[in-house]
C-alpha cells in the first residue's frame, strides 16, 4: 500500500464529515453521500461518514476519496455493457452525474451464503428458512459457502433512519414500488453487470461475493446506474487464493470491505444496529482506512494518491469554481 499508517493517523482530524454547498442546488444528505441538485445534474459530494447496519458510525481518512475514485473506475469500465450516470469527476471527492429519477428499490446480487446482520441471507438460513426473497435454498449448506447460482434479492428503500426490507420481485411488484416491466429490465442489467464484476474481481484474484446496485431513469427514459458500483460500501470482497482452504477450517474468509467493522461492532460488541452504537476507536479507524485502500489498488490496479487536505470542503469548492 503506498499511503503509510503516519498520513491515515494524520488526516483524522480532518476528514470530510459534512458539507454545505447551496449554490449547486437542492441538497439531499444520505449516509455516505451529500447530493445537491439544480440544472439537471446530480452533484455527488462523497463524505468519509461510514455506515453499517444502517447506521453511521464516524468517519474514516481518505474514504471518500476511495470511494468516489473506485465508483468512477467501474463506470469507465463497464459503460460499454451498462449505462450509468457518470458525466464528471471535477474533484477527489466529487462526481457529477446526470439527475434521473431512482427507482424505489435496490437490487442486492449474490453468491455466497453469508452475511452478519439480522436481514442477511445467512441469519435467515441459520433460522431455518429455505426461501429467501422468492429463491429455494438447498439443505445442508454452511455459512460462506458458495450459493448454487447467483440470487437477486431485492429490497425496499427505506427513508433515512429507517431499514430497508428484502422482498421478493412478487412483493416488491405487489407493494406498488415498480412495475413488472421495469423490474425485469433492471434485473437483466444488473445480472450483465454482477457478472462483469465477478470475472474483473477473480482477475484481481478477488471474489465479488455481493453487491447492491442502484438504477435510475432518467429525463428521457433511458435506465441507467446511478449512485456507486462495486465499492467497498456496496459490495463484499473476499481473497479468492485461501478461500477454499479457510472455508474447510471453518474459518471466515479474509474480507477487504466493511465487513471488518461488521464484525468489530458485533463481535467485540454485540451491536448489530439496534441501539446507541459503541464509537470507533482510532485504531480501528485506522485499519478500516487501510483496507479501503487495498482494495481500490487491488482492483484498479493503481496506486491510490490521496489528496491530504486539511480543510477538505475548502479544497472542494475551489476545485469546483464555487464561492460558498
Amino acid at each position: 500500500m503506498a499511503v503509510d499508517l503516519e498520513t491515515l493517523r494524520k488526516q483524522l482530524p480532518n476528514t470530510l464529515e459534512s458539507t454545505s454547498f447551496p449554490s449547486l442546488g437542492e441538497k439531499y444528505e444520505g449516509k455516505v453521500r451529500d447530493c445537491y441538485v439544480g440544472d439537471g445534474r446530480r452533484t455527488i459530494v462523497v463524505s468519509d461518514r461510514i455506515s453499517a447496519f444502517d447506521v453511521v458510525l464516524g468517519t474514516l481518512p481518505f474514504k471518500g476519496q476511495v470511494l468516489n475514485q473506485i465508483a468512477q473506475y467501474w463506470f469507465d469500465e463497464s459503460k460499454h455493457i451498462v449505462p450509468n450516470h457518470m458525466l464528471d469527476v471535477p474533484d477527489a471527492n466529487v462526481m457529477i452525474g446526470q439527475e434521473c429519477r431512482p427507482l424505489k428499490a435496490e437490487f442486492v446480487m449474490r453468491s455466497y451464503l453469508t452475511g452478519v446482520t439480522s436481514t442477511s441471507i445467512w441469519q435467515a438460513y441459520k433460522g431455518g428458512a429455505r426461501t429467501f426473497c422468492g429463491h429455494d435454498l438447498p439443505e445442508g449448506m454452511s455459512k460462506n459457502q458458495k450459493l448454487p447460482h447467483p440470487i437477486l434479492t431485492p429490497s425496499t428503500k427505506a427513508e433515512k433512519g429507517g431499514h430497508d426490507v428484502s422482498v421478493s420481485r412478487e412483493e416488491l411488484i405487489d407493494l406498488g414500488h415498480i412495475s413488472a416491466e421495469d423490474f425485469d429490465k433492471a434485473a437483466a442489467m444488473v445480472h450483465r453487470l454482477f457478472e462483469f464484476g465477478v470475472a474483473r474481481a477473480a482477475e484481481r484474484g478477488l471474489i465479488l461475493v455481493d453487491t447492491k446496485y442502484e438504477i435510475g431513469v432518467s429525463p428521457d427514459g433511458e435506465m441507467m446506474f446511478i449512485d456507486e458500483i462495486h465499492t467497498p460500501d456496496s459490495s463484499r470482497y473476499w481473497y479468492a487464493a485461501d478461500y477454499e482452504k479457510r472455508l474447510a477450517a471453518g474459518q471466515a474468509p479474509r474480507s477487504l470491505d466493511k465487513e471488518y467493522l461488521r464484525l468489530w461492532m458485533s463481535e467485540t460488541h454485540g451491536y448489530t444496529g439496534e441501539g446507541e452504537p459503541p464509537a470507533l476507536t482510532d485504531e480501528v479507524r485506522v485499519e478500516a482506512a487501510k483496507r479501503y485502500i487495498e482494495i481500490y489498488e487491488l482492483i484498479t490496479g493503481k496506486e491510490f494518491v490521496p489528496d491530504p487536505s486539511a480543510d477538505p470542503q475548502a479544497r472542494i469548492a475551489k476545485n469546483l469554481s464555487l464561492s460558498n
